[in-house]
């Protein structure tokens, strides 16, 4: 499996609390802040969920 980086784009603000909690699990702390995650369903499902948020990239 690849990896996969993910950046955060889009503020959390106006947004559901578990959307918030998810970026925060997902590690990332900042707005503009690259984080790299082993590809698993577990991370896709979460990106799913903040889809809106974030930018997703396949490293290889």
């Amino acid at each position: 499996m690849g990896k996969l980086k993910i950046t955060w784009v889009k503020s959390a603000i106006g947004y559901k609390k578990n959307q918030k909690a998810t970026i925060a699990a997902l590690g990332l702390k900042k707005r503009g802040q690259v984080i790299e995650h082993e590809d698993s369903p577990q991370i896709r499902g979460m990106v799913f969920t903040v889809r809106h948020l974030v930018k997703v990239e396949q490293v290889h």
